[in-house]
């Protein structure tokens, strides 16, 4: 099997439209076409890929892979055993990456060959201010998490390059998580003695349309997600996941410190939807966890 320098991962469920923009902004790529091949993996949609992807396969190295409906987790895990990468690089099917992607990825592994490298995720849809509050969310979690780029703790998988060969051997994605498993990992690769590093200059647009309902749909799984990754810390014996006290404080803060002053207030409380969602999603998986122990 042919290898090449990164392979591309793309999990997606019911989202055609979604995954052909993200096809088309890899053909646009500012990089060498024989040095990455792209993997799609369709999580058991209701209607086959096929006709989205082939367009792509002459200005691609394309592949399809078809699974029954398992999650993200199991949809990554799935291409990275069938991946002739060295590294892996996840995105979604919803996100467009920069022309210079792969190019600014290879320039961090030349530094730092065995290390996640994490970049940074550009809301595409500003005017939405359910797609802005969840982008602000993450956005704020870096600020806090990843400060000192070469000591990060945290990426989402929308835009993560993980050394093929180390993944395998770490399990990959825990697929018992349904969200979260990115936030998982990461703590995983740390507590083994690995470390991870944000590049900034790595850069995807997501575009994500949310209403009311599937943002709270959203973050109430987020909630379940964080339950169960602090119940998978607590087995492991790894103690309790601080947060720092002024997290929070800075995350009501930061519309009004990065340029959406006149969306502030709306984003405010939009934001607060979001942690009573996430609240709810925590306590609610804690229930039910109890139900089945």
């Amino acid at each position: 099997m042919e290898q090449f320098l990164f392979s591309v991962i793309i999990p997606s469920y019911n989202r055609p439209q979604q995954l052909g923009a993200c096809l088309g902004s890899l053909t646009q790529l500012k990089y060498p076409r024989d040095r990455f091949e792209v993997i799609v993996v369709d999580d058991g949609s209701d209607s086959p890929l096929d006709t989205v992807v082939a367009p792509f396969k002459d200005s691609l190295n394309l592949r399809l892979i078809r699974q029954n409906n398992a999650g993200p987790a199991a949809a990554r895990n799935g291409a990275a055993q069938q991946a002739s990468g060295k590294y892996l690089a996840f995105t979604d099917d919803d996100c467009r990456p920069a022309t210079n992607w792969l190019q600014a990825r290879e320039n961090c592994f030349t530094a730092a060959p065995d290390r996640i490298v994490g970049g940074r995720t550009v809301n595409a849809l500003a005017d939405n201010p359910y797609s802005t509050t969840s982008q602000n969310i993450i956005s704020m979690g870096y600020a806090h998490y990843n400060a000192i780029s070469d000591q990060a703790r945290f990426f989402a998988s929308n835009n993560m390059v993980v050394p093929a060969e180390r993944f395998r051997e770490l399990g990959g994605f825990d697929q018992s998580f349904t969200t979260s498993e990115d936030r998982e990992l990461c703590d995983r690769w740390l507590h083994q003695g690995y470390q991870m590093t944000y590049a900034p200059e790595v850069v995807i647009y997501h575009a994500h349309p949310m209403t009311l309902q599937s943002f709270w749909k959203q973050h109430f799984s987020y909630g379940q997600g964080a339950f169960r990754f602090h119940q998978t810390r607590a087995e492991k014996g790894w103690g309790n996941f601080q947060i720092e006290g002024n997290y929070y404080l800075n995350l009501l803060r930061y519309p009004f410190e990065n340029g959406q002053g006149k969306q502030g207030l709306v984003l405010t409380a939009v934001l607060f939807v979001s942690q009573v969602a996430n609240a709810a999603g925590f306590f609610w998986e804690m229930i039910q966890s109890k139900r089945t122990s």
